[in-house]
């Protein structure tokens, strides 16, 4: 997972240097970074990137405060001292000697056209709850394993950011060029505000690149920080990826989907780490969702309806900003495993502890029995397209990149794919079933591949109700539940042709224009038959796992309005809603004098619960 987060001019360099560097913690007023990380048992921060070596800088370096302040704070060299110190005893004058060590265009000539420098981006990466849980109650071996893999993922996510999205521009945009050499000082963090597990990492990119020499002297310039927010969910999806394969992998252990938020995308988590160990390193969740129910409520009075997915995203924001906690005083993480593993065992217990990595182990190996490894790119293209196509309607190459990492990490579960197999499926996806939309306009430069918008032909479902549970009102269903079910339908009608025409093929009657078979990805070796090509597609996508994990998925028919269940359950509501519709039309005021008291009761609950973009139509309908 990944956020970013802005690291401006004026106070905003300050927290990171003062809190980020110390292990979101308060340091103390008067001492330095570097007693305070060592009195604190903190890792130093680490630089990392390309960039570096223009600047003198080696990867793994040690972060000081001093280069923290310079480089994200003023925007000169991390070294400028030393170089202004060398200049002016050379005879330089004070004003040229600073100016040699300002990267880019100075931040005074940027705030002197009223204008806030942005100086650096902090994107911050973390695992899933389920690996942070056996991280920190894991034994030695077990942490090892999650670091190593923790480190290699964002270093796999960065590099990829680095060498396939960092441009600088000038000139308003009219100049551009790719810059594969970003200036990274990254932190690693143990805890969380509240002092619970939470392992994640704060990479500051800086804000400056050095543009390709263009026969003068080099220049340094600003990123296009634009691409890089349009290609955080991309970036995000492959750490999270190649860090819970290469986990997965190493310690025998699958993945399954839970769902945190209904009708939201569930989080692919390792199994069998229980429910309890996640609630309980999962501190500020409940506090989070208590606050946000009452800013649910209040939206709902004064709009007259429950709040759409943007103003629901806005709300959640929020309600985690209002219960954030302040800054604690950081431990050093023997201290803090301690800590975790006595506020477990008062939680769950001693049995549940001691057996964790076992029971993963053992829930893993039947899923991965039952796992094809393989991945059927024609089916792949299919589901990614369908997904993104249903949320979006017009898309980027970047956002089929980001749901094929995602589908691999659904469909595998922890197993390990071919290299590449990711650009492959999204290649697949663009030229089989996509076409464009972004037009190349007379006398000016065709767009590069990564801003052409494409757009699809697939059907799109009907909107349907979903029906509350505990105590909650019937909510829509949401575009990633339409976008599961448009992708199902044309997979389930691209497998009846594969099997029929399989079943062809074994009888010697095969059509001249069979479908097309192929379990297609790079590195399979000698091609299968008609027959074991369509057992493998059925044997990979119904690759299950145990009955109890498939309970209370996002796509699971159970929980559709439509069932004759839930029919059954809202028909007596349905049909108050359209005796109460008819009374509208007949005095054609919802609110007439006559109407009965219970009535007007009835328009006002369900006032609360009206959905946007419906018509006049009261209550759900099915």
């Amino acid at each position: 997972m990944l956020s970013v987060a802005k690291v401006q001019r004026r106070n905003a360099w300050r927290y990171y240097v003062r809190g980020v560097a110390y292990g979101d913690g308060l340091r103390p007023v008067g001492q330095s970074l570097k007693a305070a990380q060592e009195a604190a048992g903190l890792p130093p921060g680490r630089w990392w990137g390309r960039g570096l070596a223009a600047l003198g800088l080696n990867e793994g370096a040690e972060v000081s405060e001093r280069q923290m302040e310079l480089a994200f704070g003023q925007g000169r060299h991390p070294d400028a001292d030393r170089i202004e110190r060398r200049l002016l005893d050379d005879g330089a004058d004070p004003d040229t000697a600073r100016r040699a060590t300002v990267l880019g265009q100075p931040i005074e000539e940027i705030e002197a056209r009223q204008q806030a420098p942005l100086l650096a981006l902090n994107f911050t990466f973390r695992p899933q709850a389920s690996l942070t849980v056996l991280w920190a109650l894991g034994d030695a071996h077990t942490r090892r394993v999650i670091e190593g893999a923790h480190e290699r993922a964002v270093a796999q996510a960065l590099r990829w950011l680095e060498d396939d999205v960092a441009e600088t521009r000038w000139a308003s945009g009219r100049g551009r060029a790719r810059t594969p050499a970003l200036v990274v000082a990254a932190f690693r963090h143990f805890d969380n505000r509240d002092g619970f597990p939470l392992l994640h990492e704060h990479c500051l990119i800086l804000n400056r690149v050095q543009r390709p020499d263009t026969g003068g002297e080099p220049t340094w310039g600003a990123l296009d920080t634009t691409r890089l927010y349009q290609h955080v969910v991309a970036a995000g999806t492959l750490y999270t990826l190649a860090m819970t394969t290469e986990v997965c992998e190493e310690l025998g252990l699958a993945t399954v989907p839970r769902e945190v938020t209904p009708g939201l995308r569930p989080v692919m988590e390792i199994a069998g780490v229980d429910s309890e160990l996640i609630a309980w390193s999962a501190t500020r969740r409940q506090r989070i969702e208590d606050v946000l129910e009452g800013l649910t409520y209040t939206y709902a009075q004064q709009h007259g309806r429950l709040p759409g997915e943007t103003a629901r995203h806005g709300l959640g924001w929020q309600a985690a900003q209002d219960t954030r906690p302040e800054k604690k005083t950081p431990r050093p993480l023997e201290q803090l495993l301690a800590r975790w593993r006595a506020s477990a065992l008062a939680k769950v217990g001693k049995q549940m502890l001691d057996g964790l990595l076992h029971r993963c182990r053992a829930v893993g190996a039947a899923i991965r029995a039952r796992v094809d490894p393989h991945v059927d790119v024609t089916l792949a293209a299919v589901d990614v397209t369908a997904v993104v196509f249903t949320v979006r309607r017009n898309f980027a190459r970047r956002h089929l990149l980001a749901e094929a990492r995602r589908h691999l990490l659904e469909t595998l579960r922890g197993r390990a794919s071919a290299p590449g197999l990711d650009d492959h499926i999204t290649d697949r996806a663009l030229e089989d079933h996509t076409h464009r939309t972004t037009g190349i306009q007379p006398g000016r430069r065709a767009p590069a591949p990564d801003r052409i918008f494409c757009t699809a032909d697939f059907p799109e479902p009907e909107r349907w109700w979903i029906a509350g549970t505990d105590g909650k009102p019937p909510r829509e269903s949401s575009r990633y539940e339409r976008a599961r079910i448009a992708s199902l339908a044309v997979r389930n009608a691209i497998r009846s042709a594969r099997t029929e025409v399989a079943a062809c093929t074994d009888d010697h009657h095969a059509p001249a224009s069979a479908p097309p078979h192929a379990v297609d990805h790079p590195g399979r070796d000698a091609p299968l038959t008609p027959a074991q090509r369509a057992a493998a597609v059925h044997a990979h996508q119904q690759a299950a796992m145990p009955e109890e994990y498939l309970e209370g998925r996002t796509t699971d028919p159970g929980t559709w309005l439509r069932t004759p269940e839930n029919l059954d359950r809202l028909a007596a509501f349905t049909r108050a809603a359209d005796a109460r519709r008819r009374t509208y039309e007949d005095t054609e005021s919802p609110a007439a004098p006559d109407a009965p008291a219970a009535d007007r009761h009835h328009q006002e609950h369900e006032q609360q619960y009206r959905q946007p973009g419906h018509g006049q139509a009261p209550g759900p309908r099915p």
